[in-house]
C-alpha cells in the first residue's frame, strides 16, 4: 500500500481559511490564533508542497495557480471530515432526544426556548412529547422528562429546576380607563378566568389567592367565571381581554417581559410544588440527556427566568433517589 504523504493538518486549516477570506486577519479571527501563525502555518505547507500558494501584494492577498487547485479540494476535505463527525455524534447520541413534559409547560416555556438547544447541538434530534399524565420513562421511551410535583419520583435521577409562584394576570388595557385595575377590591368589576387543575396546597386557586388578599369578607364571588383545562388556555383568554387569571409566574414570564400580560396587583403566592428534571439512571449519564439537562439549568439560571423562581428551598436539593 502506497504511503500517504499528507499535509500537515493544522497548516491545511490555515491556507483553507485564509484562502476563503483572502486574509490572514480574517482567518487568525475565526481560528482564534494569531496573524503571525497563520502565515507560519501557511509557509509551512508551501514548503511542504514545494509550490507558493499565495501572492502577498501590498494591500492584498491573491491566490496562486496553485492555491487556486488546492483551495477545493482542502474544503472537500473538511466538509467531509466534519459530516463524518457530525455521523459520530449522532450514532453516539443514539437516535433522538425523547423528552416528556407538561402541555402548558411545553408551549409556554420550553418550545420557545428550544431553537437554542438545537443551536448549540444541531447533532441532536428532540422529540417533546406533551401531555397532562404522568409519563412512565421506560414503558414511553421516554430519556428525559420534566415535572411539576414535589420531586419524590422513586428510582429516578432527580434535579431540581425550578419553584413557581400564583400572581394576578391580565392585559395592560384591563388597567386602564372605567374599572381599571388598581387594587385587588377592583376584581369585583371583572371576570375572573379558572383553571380547572387548580384549588390545591400545588396550585392556589382564587379562593385561596382572596384569603391571602384580605378580600374573604369583600362579598366578590369568587367562583364566577370561565374555566380552562390548561394554564397556556388560562393566559391566552388573559391575554385576549376576557378577564383577569391567576397565572403561573414560570408560563406566563414571557409574555410580561414581553407585556402582552401585566400583574396589577400581588399578592404572588408561592407553591408547594416545583419544576424538577427527571431520567432514568440508565440514561443519566448519556451524552444527549447530559447536554439537554445541562442546558435546561443553565436556561432556568439565565435573565429569561424571574429571579424569584430559582430560590431553591433547602430540601430540594438534586438528588438521586432509590428504587421503589
Amino acid at each position: 500500500m502506497r504511503r500517504r504523504r499528507l499535509p500537515p493538518l493544522n497548516a491545511l486549516r490555515a491556507f483553507e481559511a485564509a484562502a476563503r477570506h483572502l486574509s490572514f486577519t480574517k482567518a487568525a479571527d475565526e481560528l482564534a490564533v494569531t496573524q503571525a501563525a497563520v502565515s507560519h502555518q501557511v509557509k509551512a505547507l508551501e514548503d511542504h508542497l514545494g509550490l507558493p500558494l499565495f501572492r502577498r501584494l501590498n494591500r492584498a492577498l491573491v491566490l496562486t495557480e496553485a492555491g487556486r487547485s488546492l483551495l477545493p479540494a482542502a474544503q472537500e476535505a473538511f466538509d467531509l471530515l466534519d459530516a463524518a463527525a457530525r455521523r459520530l455524534r449522532q450514532a453516539e447520541a443514539g437516535g433522538p432526544l425523547r423528552v416528556s413534559a407538561l402541555s402548558s409547560f411545553a408551549s409556554k416555556w420550553l418550545l420557545p426556548r428550544l431553537a437554542r438547544f438545537r443551536a448549540a447541538h444541531p447533532e441532536i434530534d428532540v422529540l417533546v412529547s406533551a401531555d397532562d399524565r404522568l409519563a412512565d420513562l421506560e414503558r414511553d421511551e421516554i430519556d428525559i422528562g420534566i415535572r411539576y410535583g414535589s420531586g419524590i419520583y422513586p428510582g429516578l435521577r432527580v434535579d431540581w429546576l425550578m419553584g413557581d409562584e400564583i400572581l394576578p394576570v391580565c392585559a395592560p388595557s384591563l388597567c386602564e380607563g372605567r374599572n381599571a385595575l388598581r387594587d385587588p377590591e377592583d376584581l369585583r368589576h371583572h371576570t375572573l378566568l379558572h383553571d380547572e387543575v387548580s384549588g390545591t396546597a400545588d396550585s392556589p386557586d382564587w379562593r385561596v389567592w382572596f384569603q391571602a388578599a384580605g378580600l374573604q369578607d369583600s362579598g366578590i364571588d369568587w367562583e364566577r367565571g370561565p374555566g380552562y383545562s390548561h394554564m397556556a388556555m388560562v393566559l391566552e383568554a388573559a391575554m385576549a381581554g376576557e378577564g383577569v387569571a391567576l397565572g403561573r409566574l414560570s408560563l406566563a414570564c414571557d409574555d410580561l417581559r414581553a407585556e402582552r400580560l401585566v400583574c396589577p396587583f400581588g399578592p404572588r403566592l408561592r407553591t408547594s410544588f416545583a419544576y424538577w428534571i427527571v431520567c432514568s439512571p440508565a440514561m443519566a449519564d448519556r451524552a444527549k440527556v447530559v447536554a439537554f439537562r445541562d442546558w435546561l439549568l443553565a436556561e432556568a439560571r439565565s435573565e429569561t427566568t424571574p429571579f424569584s423562581l430559582l430560590q431553591r428551598p433547602p430540601e430540594a436539593d438534586p438528588h438521586t433517589l432509590g428504587s421503589p
